[in-house]
Parts: C-alpha cells; sequence; structure tokens
C-alpha cells in the first residue's frame, strides 16, 4: 500500500497480546483504529478473533475503524461484512483519491470506478460506514476538470458518511511522480487547485455527508456538511480566488509537509 514498505502482517499471538497490554493501559478507549497499511486484507477468520478480543478487552468502545481497498471490501462475501459489522467493526477509511479511470490507471492504483463503487456499496450494504479520501492535484494541470467530476461522481453513487480532500504532496520529488504520467503530469498552482475544488464541490450532491478540508495539506480549510453548506464552500472558495491575501489560506511553512 505504501510505496517504500512492504506489507506484511503480524502474528495473531502477537495482536493479541497487545491488545490484552493496551487495555490494561487505557481501559476506557472508546474509539480504536486497526492499523495499519490493509488489515482488510486479513482472512475473516482472523479478523473476527481480533474483533471479539477487541471486544472483551475495550468495554466501553464505541468505534472500530480501519483502512481498506475497495478489492478487499469485494473478496469478501455479504455475510462475511455482516459478521465483521457485528462483532464491532463499524467505518472504513478509504483512499479513493480519484473517479476518473485515467488517472486511477496512471497513478497505478489498482482499482477503477466501477470496482470503487462496487466495493463501497457492498460495504454500505452490510451497515459499515464509509470515511473516504479524495486527493486535490492527483491528475495534475491536464487532467483536473475530468478528475474533478468524476471524483464527484463516485462520491454520488456511493453517499459516503464522511469525506474529506487532502492535496498531493510529493515526498520523492514533481519528477518522480511525472514518470507515472509519462511526463504529462503538469503541477498546479494554488489557484488552480482553489478551481479544481470548485469543480468538485459544484458537481457533489450528497445527502448528510460530513465534508472536511482540514488536513495539514490543505490551503484552504472547510468543514462542514455538504447537503447544508455547499453553497457557503462556494463562495468561500469564489472568495479565495478572488482576494487570496484576505481568504486566511493556510501559509506554505504551515502545511508541514
Amino acid at each position: 500500500m505504501y510505496s517504500t514498505k512492504t506489507f506484511s502482517a503480524k502474528k495473531e499471538e502477537d495482536v493479541l497480546k497487545e491488545i490484552e497490554l493496551v487495555s490494561k493501559i487505557y481501559p476506557n478507549v472508546r474509539k480504536i483504529f486497526l492499523a495499519d497499511g490493509n488489515p482488510m486484507a486479513l482472512s475473516t477468520a482472523r479478523l473476527l478473533k481480533i474483533l471479539s478480543a477487541i471486544s472483551r478487552s475495550f468495554p466501553k468502545a464505541r468505534r472500530v475503524s480501519t483502512y481498506a481497498l475497495p478489492r478487499d471490501v469485494l473478496s469478501k462475501s455479504p455475510e462475511e461484512l455482516k459478521a465483521l459489522k457485528e462483532a464491532g467493526l463499524n467505518l472504513i477509511y478509504v483512499g479513493i483519491e480519484s473517479g476518473d479511470d485515467v488517472v486511477l490507471k496512471m497513478m497505478n492504483k489498482g482499482e477503477t470506478f466501477e470496482s470503487t463503487e462496487e466495493g463501497l456499496l457492498k460495504a454500505k450494504e452490510a451497515g459499515i460506514k464509509l470515511s473516504v479520501i479524495i486527493l486535490e492535484g492527483v491528475g495534475g494541470l491536464k487532467y483536473s476538470r475530468q478528475h474533478a467530476i468524476n471524483s464527484a461522481k463516485i462520491l454520488n453513487r456511493i453517499q459516503p458518511e464522511f469525506a474529506s480532500v487532502l492535496i498531493l504532496s510529493f515526498p520523492f520529488g514533481v519528477e518522480h511522480y511525472k514518470e507515472k504520467f509519462n511526463g504529462e503530469y503538469i503541477p498546479m498552482s494554488i489557484p488552480d487547485l482553489l478551481k479544481e475544488m470548485k469543480e468538485f464541490i459544484s458537481h457533489i450532491e450528497l445527502d448528510g455527508t460530513i465534508f472536511r478540508s482540514n488536513h495539514a495539506s490543505n490551503y484552504l480549510v472547510l468543514n462542514g456538511i455538504l447537503s447544508r453548506d455547499k453553497k457557503q464552500f462556494l463562495d468561500r472558495i469564489n472568495f479565495a480566488l478572488e482576494n487570496p491575501n484576505a481568504a486566511g489560506l493556510r501559509q506554505e511553512w504551515m502545511r508541514g509537509l
């Protein structure tokens, strides 16, 4: 899941021991996150053992969440997903990143619009809530509009409970990222990114989704409910485009990237 790391699963006995140990230190924990890269790749039987141990050790826990990929959700049957939900898995975080198939292919994401929609709707049908992430700037200037429109489209289809937008960063440099796009990736300025966000939100039709763009990477911080605050978000973006010095945009040194 991370290009500089190799994914491997901890031994089951080590995980169960950690759960027991941590419960003695923090017995009143209410929210638990299964780390790190992709726990949904584990077998359902193993996940159920972990969730059962959490239930026993943390009786006050009200939410268990984890990262997931749509294809790993698709690999599980509806009955398995319902069993995971009943065992305490309430929420999955999914880095959709883009709803555009061209951008997804260039990123080598391993997912498509169709697989993302199918997998996440399958999770919702089992009663598992969704928190999804879109990456601004991931398609560069050339693919910005189609990335924004199709990313809005996938969210409209799945109607997640939570949605966030982060801005693409380049830990290995812009040139390294350009190689994925055969040299077609054009870096985006702050106004370009604001215009992409405007396009994205303009096409959003969500009912009750809690939306945030408050990650350290974001220049413009937005928080609210999209069905209620869409016009306010668009007004703030337009103000930032017209009055960048007065819009309270996060300064580069504050982004900590």
